[in-house]
């Protein structure tokens, strides 16, 4: 129970829906590499994004990643695609 309380809201960087927070997996930026942080804790500017690979694609036709993070220059999200191909292939 939330107690009425509103839960947080956050925007997927792909398809631009808001949505709960607890619904997006937040995404941080480590050494050029886009990188899924589910526990919320790692430091620096993060990006949500719903597990899904449409949603990843989407951001990616958009270059939404760069301006997220507000970084120039090339992110290289191949471990973030690696993970949510595994899991839709795990479902």
């Amino acid at each position: 129970m939330n107690r009425g309380r509103a839960a947080p809201q956050r925007t997927c960087v792909g398809c631009r829906v808001c949505t709960a927070k607890s619904d997006l997996l937040r995404l941080v930026v480590i050494e050029g590499f886009i990188v899924p942080d589910p526990h919320g804790r790692l430091p620096g500017r993060g990006a949500s994004l719903h597990p899904d690979l449409a949603c990843l694609e989407l951001a990616e036709r958009r270059r939404a990643f760069s301006r997220a993070f507000r970084l120039s220059g090339p992110l290289d999200a191949s471990a973030l695609r690696r993970r949510l191909e595994a899991e839709r292939g795990g479902s």
